[in-house]
């Protein structure tokens, strides 16, 4: 019941933000109020279980803000130096591509899927598979370096930096 209720609110807050200044009840119209409790209710009905599956741990307000902090800190810093390294390899040509297996030791999906997530929304990566039973994950990366592939899979630093570790204190 609990779960059903949380993401019922979390579907309706989105719809909320999504339909600011579209009326004159408040920053809302009357009908679309109702709409979006509806639509919320059925949501909130069918995907309770993928959000909060067994326990409320996202919805800790501590756990949000280390989201925002990573996406304003540490993912835009590597999003901004993965765009200058492509750059740079797209004018130079100088690339050695190749699929790499990094072991985050990540324990949750939710964990995996923001890593593979992050990795592929970075410039020159991109999350190709992940085995199951291991968590680990197949990382395409535009610049293969000698090094790395002698530390690889244990030393994921040089494909997606400190990514895991801020995913960890995130989801886990």
């Amino acid at each position: 019941m609990i779960s059903f209720l949380a993401t019922t609110v979390f579907v309706f807050l989105i719809y909320l933000v999504l339909t600011t200044a579209s009326g004159d009840l408040f920053l809302w119209s009357r009908e679309e109020l109702i709409i979006g409790a509806v639509f919320s209710i059925i949501l909130g009905a069918i995907t309770r279980n993928m959000f909060f599956k067994r326990n409320l741990r996202m919805l800790n307000p501590k756990r949000w803000f280390l989201f925002f902090v990573y996406v304003v800190g540490p993912f835009f810093w590597g999003m901004a130096k993965a765009n200058i390294d492509v750059a740079y390899r797209v004018i130079t040509g100088r690339i050695n591509p190749g699929i790499v297996k990094i072991s985050p030791k990540l324990k949750t999906d939710l964990g995996i899927t923001m890593l593979a997530n992050s990795i592929t929304l970075t410039p020159g990566t991109l999350s190709v598979d992940i085995d199951e039973k291991t968590n680990d994950l197949y990382v395409h990366w535009i610049n293969v370096k000698k090094e790395a592939l002698e530390k690889m899979p244990r030393d994921y630093k040089y494909v997606c930096g400190k990514f895991p570790d801020w995913v960890r204190r995130v989801a886990e």
